[in-house]
């Protein structure tokens, strides 16, 4: 009996032993990690810039995935932009050349650690946040739909090899080139033939009748295993926070792996990212709302569009300076390899980038407007979402009967609504900021506007004034010499008179 006891308390013994030495364990990983967090914080937390409101030589648009940033890119910057000033590769970072010195515009999904390979000093930066819940849904979707494009092929190890013939040979970048998609769409495509296979060999009951879209496990990944998978945690949740801090799984940075593996470890820490990329976000040149497309797009027109017209107004004002621009711009860009198809990977997908064409308007002779602008800008969005209409038409309908609309949002149960604002908690308090900053660039450009009234309605007094004081003070003289002229003639004849 009494060894018994002995064993007993010898077994609590090494049991309060292995708890004190786990939590001693805990407390110094917990320590290590909020070093590593705390240090690289430090290390990002950059000068605040005099006059974030002036436009740099080079524009960095930061494009958040699934927030409208392609159709900024088509239907505004490539307006704006000739095709020699874009910075070459761009949306390729392994085979971005940072050394390129004369490309002013530089489109990426690539994150906020792209910065240490540009010249800081002389960088502007723009980016576009949405969201979260609806990012989170915008991301689920276009992943499956573009996974859906390769069911043409009759299994997943024949479109792999026909995706590897195809690439090469393609001067454009495709989807599969560009993060969050390289990862994202390959998992999806595995998934989705998995799941067609399975079909197919009868593990699954017959597709028949109408079926939750985001729940219909016998086609395509449920949004809740998507949501709750290691890809989407490492990727996706909080996806625009660890962006504008620079430390996405593509980040530049060495210490990004780590520095996120912490914060995802201990929730605690997430505050000094949130805290840096607020910071960051308060320092961009403008920030745009995806729920306010129209009013972000105007504000956009006006905030950059101005500036960047300003800016080749006055590259254009010396003709020998902008000879010798030109020639130095095309003596660096030698292959023309620009990203004409960014996000595409099938032939239809060409004419989207035909459409940057569309209300093509002229920014060298100093005759654009924001009205003429933004006008192109609407002839271009339209074209744009016709063609990625069709796109997405004929993708889903390769995992028919699932298909992805506004009313089947409106059918996910709020339990998974809520679990993705929590699992996205960094990127709703971003998402605030962002709405504070939105508000404050209104009213920022609200008072430049009436400032710009104020000034022409003062220089419109002063130009009529000084046109008409001519004009008075020759009347006044020519009064003068009529006056003088009968004053002489009436003393002439009074002296006649006296005679």
């Amino acid at each position: 009996m009494a060894s018994i006891q002995n064993l007993a308390l010898l077994v609590m013994l090494l049991a309060l032993v292995t708890t004190a030495v786990g939590d001693i364990s805990t407390e110094e990983d917990f320590v290590g990690c909020q070093n590593t967090v705390r240090k690289w914080a430090a290390s990002s937390d950059d000068k605040v810039k005099e006059d974030k409101h002036t436009l740099q030589d080079l524009l960095f648009f930061l494009h958040v995935p699934r927030t409208g940033g392609r159709t900024y890119f088509h239907c505004f910057l490539r307006k704006l932009y000739a095709s020699a000033h874009e910075c070459p590769r761009s949306y390729d970072k392994l085979r971005f050349d940072p050394s390129k010195p004369d490309c002013r515009l530089m489109v990426t999904h690539d994150d906020y650690s792209m910065m240490s390979k540009l010249p800081k000093e002389r960088t502007s930066v723009v980016t576009i946040l949405r969201n979260p819940i609806d990012r989170v849904f915008s991301t689920y979707e276009f992943s499956v739909e573009v996974a859906a494009r390769f069911l043409v092929h009759p299994n997943l190890t024949s479109a792999t090899q026909m995706t590897g013939r195809i690439r090469p040979k393609n001067n454009g970048v495709s989807t599969l080139d560009i993060w969050p998609w390289k990862y994202l769409v390959p998992w999806m495509r595995e998934d989705l033939f998995r799941r067609r296979d399975a079909r197919k060999q009868r593990f699954y009951k017959d597709v028949k009748g109408s079926y939750d879209s985001y729940n219909m496990e016998e086609t395509v990944m449920p949004l809740h295993d998507f949501i709750n998978h290691p890809v989407a945690h490492d990727i996706i949740h909080n996806g625009a926070t660890f962006q504008v801090a620079g430390l996405t799984n593509n980040s530049c940075l060495s210490e990004s792996h780590e520095v996120r593996h912490c914060v995802r470890k201990y929730q605690t820490l997430g505050t000094y990212v949130l805290d840096i990329a607020k910071k960051r976000l308060s320092d961009m040149l403008y920030v745009g709302l995806t729920e306010d497309h129209k009013e972000s797009a105007t504000m956009f027109a006006n905030v950059v569009g101005t500036q960047i017209l300003s800016q080749f107004e006055a590259l254009n004002s010396n003709s020998d300076k902008t000879a010798n621009s030109k020639t130095e711009l095309s003596s660096s860009f030698p292959d023309s390899e620009h990203d004409t198809n960014h996000l595409q990977n099938s032939t239809d997908d060409q004419k989207e980038s035909e459409t940057s064409s569309l209300g093509a308007v002229d920014t060298t002779n100093g005759t654009m407007t924001v009205g003429k602008l933004m006008d192109a800008y609407e002839v271009c969005i339209s074209s744009l979402r016709k063609a990625q209409g069709r796109r997405r038409i004929a993708s889903l309908k390769r995992i028919s009967p699932a298909n992805f609309s506004k009313d089947a949002r409106r059918q996910v149960p709020d339990v998974i609504l809520q679990e993705i604002n929590s699992l996205n908690r960094l990127d709703v308090e971003l998402y605030k900021h962002a709405k504070e900053i939105f508000s404050q660039e209104r009213k920022h450009l609200a008072e430049k506007l009436v400032e710009a009234v104020e000034q022409k309605n003062a220089l419109g007094s002063l130009y009529g004034t000084s046109t008409w004081r001519p004009f008075l003070l020759a009347i006044a003289v020519l009064l003068l010499l009529l006056l003088t002229f009968f004053i002489v003639k009436a003393r002439k004849q009074t002296s006649k008179l006296k005679v």
